[in-house]
């Protein structure tokens, strides 16, 4: 088999840490109860079940009663959007241009059901309008405000914290998108009343996530069944899965993972000065942006073809949920780049296995190709 690619598709996922493998194995190699049982495997299911949720919550500093597992971050928006204005009829829901497939979607189903939805653009930066956010809130009309913490794309961190404040004093409900900013940014005392997660982001497997609602917040469930996750998501859990996440949660270490973060967006900025390119969303070392990310468009050459020209690489255009569908990136025609631009551009990103001699060869091989592509003057 050929060598696993160098991996700068870290906003994508990343690779299962070896605290989540070493949690997941006993429970899937034998104890393989299901949690809702009454027997001693069931407890013991149901034991590892809680004592993940409480990693998971620690990680994200707060109640572990709160936390509800899903199947990922999209099941997680989902639920917290249509479970949210299910219950608040008559009522806006608010959310931004730049915010994921899946909360987008989500917003466009409800107001197909007749829910008023106010889509509000985003600075050219990636970064909200206050003040135009501040009007609509001014309105009273608006019952939720769903805003993502860090942009999947652009790596934009938002001031989540003022937003949900600002929500509050205008009587909304706030939820926010914390996939990329989760076991990466401090998150605690955010202010939200509902928080996304998603495990493989952060080293945990694929196929679980979570939604932390705030003790009152009332939804409506989005599944019939057992009325398991406190009535709120019906389904047998995933004892090994969340087992996974929660040892993920518990080893991350936010402020390590930013410094070496940092400290490749440095080595990144200084290879790339070597060809001719412009990075997309807020200052790449500012505090506005998540360092572990950048977009950047190279001019005249389609990103297309430099993916297919470094397979040595694990690249993409934009988010991996929509780049096969075709269509240019919305969070880059959200920040104004016209389509042509937008296909001319890479998001790279990196995690803590990524070290500073695999960036440099791998930013070579992209700045190498970015020559030879680039065409004549």
């Amino acid at each position: 088999m050929p060598p696993e690619p160098i991996d700068l598709d870290a906003q994508a996922t990343s690779p299962l840490s070896p605290a989540a493998l070493k949690a997941m194995l006993p429970l899937l190699q034998g104890q393989h109860w299901n949690p809702h049982s009454a027997h001693r495997g069931g407890r013991i299911a149901k034991a590892a079940l809680e004592v993940a949720r409480a990693q998971v919550a620690a990680q994200l500093g707060e109640a572990a009663e709160g936390l509800v597992f899903t199947s990922g971050a999209t099941e997680a928006n989902n639920l917290a959007l249509k479970g949210y204005m299910e219950s608040a009829p008559g009522k806006a829901l608010l959310t931004f241009a730049t915010e994921h497939s899946c909360v987008l979607e989500s917003a466009r189903h409800l107001e197909r059901k007749g829910v008023p939805l106010i889509l509000l653009p985003v600075r050219a930066d990636g970064l909200p309008d206050l003040a135009a956010y501040e009007a609509a809130l001014t309105t009273g009309e608006v019952a939720l405000v769903s805003a993502m913490w860090v942009n999947n794309e652009v790596g934009s961190i938002w001031p989540i914290r003022e937003m949900a404040a600002m929500a509050h004093a205008h009587g909304a409900r706030f939820h926010t998108d914390a996939a990329q900013a989760f076991a990466k940014l401090g998150l605690s005392g955010s202010g939200a009343d509902m928080i996304s997660l998603s495990a493989h982001k952060i080293g945990g497997p694929k196929g679980i996530g979570a939604l932390w609602v705030r003790p009152g917040v009332k939804l409506v469930p989005q599944m019939d069944g057992g009325g398991q996750e406190a009535g709120i998501r019906s389904g047998t859990q995933a004892p090994a899965l969340a087992a996974g996440f929660g040892a993920a949660a518990s080893a991350a270490d936010p402020k390590a993972t930013e410094a070496h973060a940092r400290l490749l967006a440095g080595i990144a900025l200084e290879t790339l000065a070597a060809v001719p390119h412009r990075i997309n969303g807020p200052a790449p070392l500012g505090p506005d942006r998540w360092p572990g990310n950048l977009s950047v468009t190279f001019p005249g050459i389609e990103a297309g073809r430099l993916i297919s020209a470094l397979p040595g690489l694990a690249l993409s255009s934009g988010s991996a949920c929509s780049s096969g569908s075709g269509r240019p990136s919305h969070v880059l025609a959200a920040l104004g780049l016209p389509t042509v631009e937008a296909r001319q551009t890479l998001r790279l990103g990196w995690n803590d296995g990524i070290s500073a001699d695999m960036l440099l060869d791998a930013l070579h091989q992209l700045v190498a190709a970015a020559t030879r592509l680039r065409p004549a003057a």
